[in-house]
């Protein structure tokens, strides 16, 4: 298990990475469902989901609804668009109660989480995304699971089954 100034060095170091990177220019990029098995929850809203997404939760705002436009209510997972993902984050530590996946980044608003009141839980490097209509994408950058609010105890429990 890396310390936390090892895991803020590794930030520090890495670029800002966007799903855009990739070769196809879409956010379109789902998360795992091993991640939701791990995290055994259910959330109240999906803030940047999809139809065809694996999150589980009772509701989803979709691209075509606009999340961020939208009032969050109960406990939320955030997998925002990465190629903007400023806006959401900063929607996010307002709100106060969510599970984010986000990349390591230098940017300012990784800082706001990393200083704030946040359980953060760095994950596979080799992890993939879903796809749209392809077979899921590897990443070239490292992401991790921050919580808040209600988040801070999902996110620890999966820290501890993931240290044994």
């Amino acid at each position: 298990m890396l310390s936390d100034e090892a895991l803020r060095s590794i930030g520090v170091a890495l670029m800002t990475w966007t799903h855009s990177s990739f070769k196809e220019s879409s956010d379109e990029h789902y998360t795992p469902k091993w991640i939701f098995d791990e995290l055994q929850t259910v959330f109240d809203l999906d803030v940047a989901g999809s139809e065809n997404s694996c999150v589980p939760a009772v509701r989803i705002y979709t691209k075509e609804i606009d999340g961020l436009s939208q009032a969050w209510n109960g406990f939320i997972w955030m997998n925002p668009p990465y190629s903007k993902p400023t806006p959401w984050v900063e929607k996010f530590i307002q709100h106060n109660n969510g599970v984010a996946l986000l990349p390591v980044t230098k940017g300012r608003w990784f800082d706001a989480l990393w200083d704030g009141d946040t359980v953060i839980a760095l994950l596979p490097y080799n992890q993939s995304f879903e796809r749209p209509s392809e077979k899921p994408k590897q990443i070239t950058f490292r992401t991790v699971l921050i919580g808040m609010g209600q988040g801070k105890e999902v996110v620890t429990k999966y820290k501890k089954h993931k240290s044994r």
